[in-house]
């Protein structure tokens, strides 16, 4: 028998309770021992919950219990996870969590840390909720030299701008629509400005390149001036408009960056709409491999948990899971440095003369129209390749016009 304990009773940690209590008799066979939950560890009382026998409001219960040999993390956030984190490793106890603020935050400490106490430290939930893609980066995929990964990370932004096209919603009515399924928090910051997207390829990068990729050195932009508009234009360039999490080696150094994306539709990406998740990893061998599925939700982040403590007891012997090496100076690549296409739209009192400038500073462009809504105060264009910092220049050039309005918005254009 394998005892675990859970910290927090939450919508994931209820979930993992709820699959190890109703599928004991596969995860027995799976694990090759019976697995189960002693305590659950929550400051809140469930009175009619299922799980109420085992329940406590006393930490102790499972860091002072020599039984209790796994611990699963599921309060999220990085202050108070992290102090009974670091407690259940130097107990002894392997910790398996589905919280990407503290694996993006504090991986390379924690990781070290089970290594030094000869236990695991497992995070497959942290990223993609149900897809399996930690693990087949960390095995399957071992073989492969990892160039790049490209992919939709986050199931609210995702839903909202599917919303968005599909449906004709604003970005507020749609993003209110979200909060009302339960896809979207009362506070929603976290997803529709790129943070959570941005934890989720660092903690990616982190494993594809086998060093550590601080979320704080990644640029973010999340989807709120996303508008109907743009998804018109959208439409009318056959593309689809999606929040991108991406990286990928340059010269030895990491590029990542996280935001919206213009995506043709002969990308497998344009198609993943609602919740759903996808990532693309390439690799030198393997070409291009994507996982697909639903990125959040109950059930399936619950399953990839259980997966991961499923593992552990496997590999009773021994750790499992990986080091990050930590460079003493950042090895990314600045934004600015690498090129990128542009769609850009101009709000403006005379189109002719800025067709004119636009033509002068950028040269050789594509101009973008559309008959779904009036432009008739803006030109639309895509840019070719242009690093980012010249971009931002010629930009600044082009808003000093008398005649131009305003840059009503830029988006890039993934032709990764």
């Amino acid at each position: 028998m394998v005892y675990i304990g859970i910290l927090g009773y939450g919508v994931v940690g209820s979930g993992v309770a709820e699959v190890i209590r109703k599928n004991s008799s596969s995860i027995k066979v799976r694990a090759g021992e019976e697995i189960k939950v002693k305590k659950i560890l929550d400051i809140r009382d469930f009175s009619d919950s299922p799980d109420k026998d085992v329940l406590t409001k006393n930490s102790d219960d499972i860091f002072s219990d020599d039984s209790i040999s796994i611990v699963v993390e599921t309060i999220g956030g990085a202050r108070i996870a992290y102090d009974f984190t670091k407690k259940a490793l130097q107990a002894g106890k392997s910790v398996v969590t589905s919280n990407k603020e503290l694996v993006a935050t504090h991986g390379p400490e924690l990781l070290k840390l089970a290594r030094e106490n000869n236990v695991s430290y497992l995070f497959e939930a942290s990223v993609g909720g149900g897809i399996p893609i930690i693990r087949p980066l960390n095995r399957c995929l071992a073989a492969n030299e990892i160039s790049g990964i490209i992919g939709i990370l986050n199931g609210t932004t995702n839903y909202i701008l599917t919303q968005m096209k599909r449906d004709g919603k604003n970005f507020a009515e749609a993003l209110k629509e979200a909060q009302e399924k339960g896809y979207a928090e009362a506070d929603p910051t976290a997803d529709i400005e790129g943070h959570d997207a941005c934890r989720k390829i660092a903690i990616l990068s982190s494993i594809a390149y086998n060093e550590f990729v601080d979320y704080k050195d990644i640029y973010t932009e999340g989807i709120t001036r996303i508008s109907l508009e743009d998804m018109h234009y959208a439409e009318a360039m056959n593309s689809a408009i999606k929040l991108i999490g991406m990286s990928k080696r340059i010269d030895g150094k990491v590029f990542a960056r996280v935001s919206p994306a213009l995506v043709s539709k002969t990308s497998p990406l344009s198609n993943v709409e609602d919740v759903f998740n996808a990532i693309v990893v390439k690799g030198n061998a393997i070409g291009d491999a994507m996982f697909y599925g639903r990125g959040a939700g109950k059930l399936p982040t619950a399953s990839a948990v259980v997966a991961d403590v499923i593992d552990i007891v496997k590999h009773a012997e021994g750790t499992i899971g990986t080091t990050w090496v930590v460079k003493e100076e950042s090895n990314t690549i600045n934004k600015d440095e690498v090129e990128t296409k542009f769609f850009i739209r101009v709000k403006t009192e005379d189109i002719k003369r800025t067709e004119i400038s636009i033509g002068e500073l950028f040269g050789n462009i594509n101009r973008v129209k559309t008959g779904n809504i009036s432009v008739e105060d803006e030109v639309a264009f895509v840019t070719g390749r242009i690093p980012e910092k010249r971009l931002a220049e010629i930009v600044n050039k082009l808003k000093d016009f008398e005649f131009v309005i305003d840059i009503a918005n830029m988006i890039r254009v993934l032709d990764e």
